[in-house]
């Protein structure tokens, strides 16, 4: 076996010092007519926003449980749209048709805020709790242990059946492949084991039946030399399928030398989106690409989707986790041969490290019905 092979196998993830922590937990519930009929002087049809004060009486009371737990950084969401939660030094929302983008600082920024339209009557109210602080990793258990207290306050408060809310524990580690290049001379451990596992060490225990997602995504830029490799006829009806089949070509065989076989290459414009999944599922949805996997099952093998009438700004690689990837050593492994996969990817694109950045985003989910 080969020195860098060797390496591969390695169980501990050495990455950069300025590693970025995210962790956000979503509490969702569907909005029945016994939910609203237990608020049934805060709804009338005579009004022109006739959920407006329903919305307005869950929310305030959601805010004031959140106070008592020292939660400062909470939002309501009834709108039916998807929360995503990405690292930013400047703290603002942003929204689509389909999604509402939480950019914020854990360290620095404290927010609570609803978001509804009072004319609509939204399936689902979804509760957000954006995790805050220096040691988002070590803090985890104890934060998942504080919404859970909320989540069952608010249930009491508002008659809810517990069973009826499913909880999402999302948690990211972001980093640049090629901090080292641009001076970053620190290092983390990481032993990256399953949140239950982490979680059970602090004497937090899950519920035994439960769903668990654990992947990363790396975003690769499309710059002016990676175009400059390829033939692009302007004149086409498809001219950048020589890209995307030339991105496609060098992906699929970096991942195969480090033995990644479950994933996908999206330069479509649409955001992808893991979720579990008994069957495979590879769909659109509006501005979303969902990719459903069960990760208990074996590989599902390398997916492209691409539109070769548009040049897409950034290309997404992601790389699902596998039962031999999900052992008691953790995900310090899949990392590294993720790591080494997109060394080799950019050797063969010809990418200057000091100057370009492959960010990647390893991600641990994790659900249950509450």
């Amino acid at each position: 076996m080969s020195i860098i092979r060797k390496r591969s196998a390695a169980h501990k993830a050495y990455l950069p010092g300025n590693v970025r922590d995210n962790q956000y937990i979503l509490a969702e519930f569907n909005l029945t007519d016994e939910l609203i009929q237990q608020f049934s002087e805060k709804y009338s049809e005579q009004k022109p926003q006739p959920y407006y004060d329903f919305y307005q009486q869950l929310s305030t009371i959601f805010f004031e449980l959140t106070d008592k737990l020292a939660l400062g950084n909470c939002q309501f969401i009834a709108n039916d749209k998807l929360a995503r939660v990405r690292y930013s030094q400047e703290m603002h929302q942003w929204q689509t048709n389909q999604q509402i983008l939480f950019y914020y600082n854990p360290a620095s920024h404290h927010l609570k805020k609803s978001f509804f339209d009072g004319s609509k009557r939204a399936k689902k109210v979804c509760l957000l709790f954006l995790a805050t602080g220096d040691d988002i990793r070590t803090n985890a258990a104890n934060f998942h242990l504080r919404v859970s207290q909320a989540v069952t306050d608010f249930c009491e408060v508002i008659n809810l059946d517990k069973s009826d809310v499913r909880l999402r524990d999302h948690q990211h580690l972001t980093y640049d492949l090629f901090a080292k290049n641009k001076g970053c001379e620190t290092n983390q451990v990481h032993m990256l084991r399953e949140i239950r596992k982490r979680y059970a060490s602090q004497d937090v225990n899950l519920p035994s039946y439960h769903s668990a997602m654990n992947y990363a995504v790396v975003t690769l830029n499309i710059s002016n030399e990676i175009l400059q490799q390829v033939e692009i006829d302007s004149h086409s009806t498809d001219p950048y399928n020589p890209l995307y089949t030339y991105l496609t070509d060098v992906f699929t065989m970096a991942a195969k030398c480090y033995n990644l076989n479950n994933g996908a290459l999206i330069a479509n414009g649409l955001v992808p989106i893991v979720r579990y999944s008994i069957h495979e599922i590879v769909s659109r949805v509006g501005e979303l690409q969902m990719l459903g996997y069960n990760p208990e099952q074996s590989p599902c093998g390398m997916v492209s989707k691409w539109n070769a009438s548009d040049l897409t700004d950034s290309v997404q690689l992601v790389f699902v986790a596998t039962p031999e990837d999900n052992s008691d050593h953790g995900f310090g492994r899949f990392l590294n041969q993720i790591e080494l996969a997109m060394q080799l990817m950019a050797v063969e694109l010809e990418i200057e490290p000091k100057k370009e950045e492959m960010m990647i985003r390893f991600h641990q989910h994790l659900a249950y019905n509450f």
